[in-house]
């Protein structure tokens, strides 16, 4: 017999698993939260929050580089790497404390540990040799997803590396190749071009369309790839391989159960159930999109239904997609080509930053708002935007779809000036021919 007796056992603390706990503990289901490292998982401690750390170190290293267009005169500017890499693992570790507390707050329990289900309801966690059983009336998997290995992109985690490595390096390589360009699609069009320009303006070379047949190392890396242009080969200090997820569903107990898995990933229904009973699966585990923000969704839709709630469907039609380079990308919903491809009779609206009065005085004018609408019903189908605080910006566009909101209702919104979001009722604007600003 099990040694404990839980409502939930969630396998995994990251953005879907801890959220999942806490809506538990919430609910007043007695929870235990089974993660192997750090709560947080590898978007707190590794992605989401210590990225944006140093992305924000590279935008303030930038505005000082053009500190004359703000008046000031700097001499001497340097930048110590070690320092900002310092910074982003210490909000990492404050962010994964808080979480410890809001456990604390909510009553529920954590152990640091590997899970694996044995039987149904029983699992066994393990923590470093010492192992017990615990009784679950409901597992929730959470297990996240890792770094997919291609063999011709040997990793060896120091020449070739990971997300994980490349947020400790020790100093600024001189020379980086990325290979993947992660969630920025070819469907994006004219915004793609914009980040292109805008990559090369950086300093960035970029090489679309392009197969890597073979990375190699030794005093410094080879990268050999095809183009339509032929056979290409560059050298780089340190390889950073970006090609996209592999769900983390080994030493589960998966098999032995018959829990139905698919290209590395769990299947699921719209409740984030298995074709198991008892046992659920959310996050990357459970596939694409993996965002962190679908895994906390799915983990609150899915501990209330296990508590009776009969909460909304995830509604994955309706998942903003944002892309924290710069200058930023963030979408929802349909692109132009989707709409058509649909049977969609479209209407496009499009405001540009370039004269856009707070564009203009935070000094970034770069990029666009583009809307498209249901040309019979008005009906919001798709938002795209690249530009300052796109990522932010988005969050309008994603409610407004939640509300089923249309281009008159966007654009008789009053919009307060000045704003970056006055782009967005510019752009409504523009779709029906009335634009005010362009």
């Amino acid at each position: 017999m099990a040694d404990k007796q839980y409502d939930i056992v969630v396998i995994g603390g990251g953005p879907g698993g801890y959220v999942a706990g806490i809506r538990a503990g919430q609910l007043g289901l007695k929870t235990l939260v089974v993660e192997k490292d750090k709560l947080g998982g590898i978007c707190l401690n590794w992605g989401c929050i210590p990225t944006k750390a140093l992305i924000k170190n590279a935008e303030v290293y930038n505005t000082f580089k053009h500190a004359e267009d703000f008046g000031f005169s700097l001499d001497n500017l340097t930048a110590d790497f070690s320092k900002a890499v310092k910074r982003s693992r210490d909000i990492s570790g404050k962010s994964s404390k808080g979480i410890e507390f809001l456990f604390k707050k909510n009553k529920v329990e954590h152990l640091t540990g590997t899970a694996k289900i044995v039987s149904k309801g029983v699992i066994e966690v393990d923590q470093q040799g010492k192992k017990e059983k615990i009784n679950a009336k409901h597992i929730i998997i959470a297990t996240g997803a890792r770094p997919r290995i291609l063999p011709n992109i040997p990793v060896d985690y120091k020449q070739i590396i990971t997300s994980t490595e490349a947020m400790i390096l020790p100093e600024v390589p001189k020379r980086l190749v990325v290979i993947g360009s992660g969630a920025i699609g070819s469907a994006f069009a004219y915004i793609t071009k914009i980040l292109r320009r805008n990559f090369e303006k950086s300093g960035i070379e970029v090489f679309t369309e392009a197969k890597v047949d073979s990375v190699t190392t030794g005093k410094e890396a080879t990268i050999k790839f095809t183009t339509k242009d032929g056979v290409k080969e560059i050298k780089a200090d340190i390889v950073l391989s970006a090609i996209g997820v592999q769900g983390n569903i080994e030493n589960l107990g998966l098999e032995s159960l018959g829990v139905k898995t698919e290209r590395s990933f769990i299947k699921i229904d719209k409740s984030m159930k298995t074709n198991v009973d008892g046992i659920y699966a959310i996050g990357d585990v459970a596939g694409p999109p993996c965002l962190a923000h679908k895994a906390s969704h799915e983990g609150i839709v899915c501990v209330e239904t296990i508590a009776g709630k009969h909460p909304h469907a995830v509604d994955y039609d309706n998942i903003p997609g944002c892309t924290y380079c710069q200058p930023q990308v963030a979408s929802v919903g349909m692109t132009e080509e989707k709409a058509r491809a649909a049977g969609k009779e479209i209407k496009v609206g499009r405001y540009p930053f370039r004269a856009h009065g707070k564009a203009l005085a935070l000094n970034e004018t770069e990029g666009m708002v583009k809307l498209i609408f249901d040309a019979k019903y008005g009906e919001l189908l798709g938002a795209h935007i690249i530009g300052p605080e796109a990522t932010e910006m988005i969050a309008e566009l994603v409610t407004a779809r939640t509300l089923e909101t249309t281009a008159e209702q966007i654009f008789n919104t009053i919009h307060a000036h000045p704003t970056l979001t006055e782009g967005v009722a510019e752009a409504a604007l523009d779709a029906y021919g009335r634009a005010l600003h362009i």
